[in-house]
């Protein structure tokens, strides 16, 4: 995402924790917004992309179609959830009125930070402002705004439609309120919400993240290889993804940056990328999203077919 392009002033509505606005309409973007419209909330969906917003809401689409065709969802509550959410270009726009604003953005520190001081500038005084970050400091990115207090994390997990998961991250100066509400809308989308602290990483990519680098470390100094290491996590552990594929599945890129959010947050060598993770990244090879990781995937085939690169 880019800088977004402000226009217009007008009145502000008085928030509502029913009005709901989710910045970044990406994977983790839309599966947010999809998950709150589905219980009942109005839903505001930004991005500075309308081409992005319209794949978003097809991906919406599709995933509400695949509910229907699995009897957890009928035909007039796929109708009524889509009606519930609405797109928008303009940022000072999309949060007017909302008593949460929920940030999906890509996971790069200066972009968090830039869009919290808009969101200072432009949402509701009442709103709380969340970030879905999934290692990013919260204390840092509240210190940006003029309400610490109302500044929380609220870390889904992909594919937000199926996990029960919310990581409820408090900043240093988040309020006992905040959390308590938070805690609570999670609940109410049928989540289960997990309290932790704000350090690096919090508690899910702080003991994920090393055993990913650790699976491709292994893989680096010839241990084993990508099937054999994934095998291993998957029948020996009752994992029901191996590490590499699960890297693959959530973007090398994104496991590189928390990463390197563990390695500078608390100094600790233990948590110092992998080199052929850094590798992978700057060649561009960043899993599915790039159509190869370690394993290589064709658009319409779930066959798991190794990298060239990888096998023997």
């Amino acid at each position: 995402m880019q800088a977004f392009c402000f226009i217009n002033s007008f009145s502000t509505p008085i928030p509502t924790l029913m009005n709901i606005a989710v910045i970044g309409s990406g994977t983790m973007g839309n599966g947010i917004a999809h998950v709150f419209a589905q219980h009942g909330f109005s839903v505001s969906l930004i991005d500075i992309s309308q081409p992005a917003l319209d794949r978003a809401l097809g991906t919406i689409t599709k995933n509400l179609d695949r509910q229907v065709a699995k009897g957890s969802l009928s035909d007039d509550d796929k109708t009524a959830t889509l009606g519930r959410l609405r797109t928008f270009t303009s940022l000072e726009e999309g949060v007017a009125g909302a008593g949460l604003v929920v940030e999906a953005a890509t996971e790069n520190v200066e972009l968090k930070l830039q869009i919290f001081r808009d969101l200072d500038r432009y949402a509701p005084q009442d709103a709380i402002l969340a970030s879905n970050t999934s290692s990013i400091s919260i204390t840092r990115i509240a210190a940006v705004t003029k309400r610490p207090a109302q500044v929380i994390g609220m870390h889904f997990m992909n594919p937000v439609p199926v996990m029960k998961l919310v990581e409820v991250i408090r900043g240093y100066a988040t309020s006992d309120t905040v959390t308590a509400q938070v805690m609570d809308l999670s609940r109410q989308l049928n989540k289960i919400p997990t309290e932790v602290n704000d350090y690096p990483g919090f508690v899910a990519n702080r003991i994920l993240m090393p055993m990913i680098n650790e699976a491709i470390i292994t893989l680096f100094e010839g241990v084993a290889g990508v099937e054999e290491i994934d095998t291993v996590m998957k029948l020996g552990m009752a994992h029901p993804m191996g590490p590499l594929q699960l890297a693959d599945f959530i973007g090398l890129d994104v496991c590189l940056a928390i990463l390197r959010v563990l390695h500078e947050g608390l100094g600790n060598p233990k948590y110092a990328p992998c080199p052929l993770l850094v590798n992978m990244v700057m060649a561009g090879r960043l899993g599915v999203k790039s159509g190869e990781g370690f394993y290589q995937y064709t658009a319409g085939s779930k066959e798991l077919v190794v990298a060239e690169r990888f096998r023997k």
